[in-house]
């Protein structure tokens, strides 16, 4: 039992960095605030929870568990916020969304 819970804990781990390396990724490449918000909100949220359940998962039952989900909680609940009002502020601001150039491979 304890090798298939260090494989899931392993295998969460993995995904979770899979999931923070690539809103790393869109928020270092896409090009507007929204496209932004968007990749660090989605794929921080659930890199950081994955990466938590796995360190929850291999420290096997113990009271910091109580503090990783806390922590699970409130990752879960800035991250997205955080997102959406820097988006409602640049959305209020006038900041223009990007458009691809007509006739451009950008």
């Amino acid at each position: 039992m304890t090798l298939l819970l260090e494989a899931l804990a392993v295998a969460l781990l993995l995904v979770g960095l899979v999931f923070v390396l690539g809103g790393t990724l869109g928020l270092v490449r896409l090009p507007d605030l929204f496209s932004r918000a968007h990749a660090t909100g989605k794929c921080d949220s659930v890199g950081v929870g994955s990466i938590l359940l796995g360190v929850a998962l291999l420290g096997g039952l113990q009271v910091g568990d109580l503090k990783l989900l806390l922590l699970l909680l409130l990752s879960l609940v800035s991250g997205p916020t955080t997102a959406h009002a820097l988006a409602r502020a640049g959305h209020r601001s006038g900041l223009p969304v990007w458009r691809r150039p007509k006739g451009g491979d950008a």
